[in-house]
């Protein structure tokens, strides 16, 4: 059975991990790092406080910034006072294939503008438009092998 203390050290290290990768404060990533490992769950916004010694305050910035990005949610017994914070596993999140299509289309678009510019001109472009082309079509074929793989579990 892992001690608290490995499981905020766990936290610790997915914070560190989601500031550097996703730019976020560290607490937001202390919260999900703890989320996942949190025993017994879901943790009140006060038990997480507590746990990850820091303020309320912070801890409830951190929980709306995931809450924003779908990756938490609230509940609440009846008869409780406090919410209960829980991760969210949204097996499709990063998949999307829909801001890759778009980064395509916006550099294609750039290339027409470009279309009688030299090839050194227009290189990062077409590099640009390929990879997003790429990735749109690629991304639901992964989730769907994906998928498939874990049914197979």
């Amino acid at each position: 059975m892992a001690s608290i203390e490995d499981r905020v050290a766990y936290a610790d290290r997915v914070a560190g991990v989601w500031a550097t990768r996703y730019r976020i404060a560290p607490i937001t990533g202390r919260i999900a790092g703890y989320l996942y490992v949190c025993e017994p769950g879901p943790p009140t916004i006060d038990e997480l406080a507590t746990t990850l010694q820091a303020s309320r305050t912070a801890i409830v910035n951190g929980v709306q910034a995931l809450e924003s990005r779908g990756l938490v949610r609230r509940t609440r017994a009846a008869g409780e006072r406090a919410d209960r914070i829980a991760i969210v596993f949204d097996e499709a999140r990063g998949f999307d294939a829909a801001p890759y299509r778009e980064a395509a289309v916006i550099a294609e678009e750039g290339l027409a503008l470009l279309a009688s510019e030299s090839v050194e001109q227009r290189a990062l472009l077409e590099r640009t438009a390929s990879l997003n082309a790429f990735l749109a079509e690629r991304l639901p074929v992964l989730l769907d092998e994906w998928r498939r793989a874990e049914a197979r579990r």
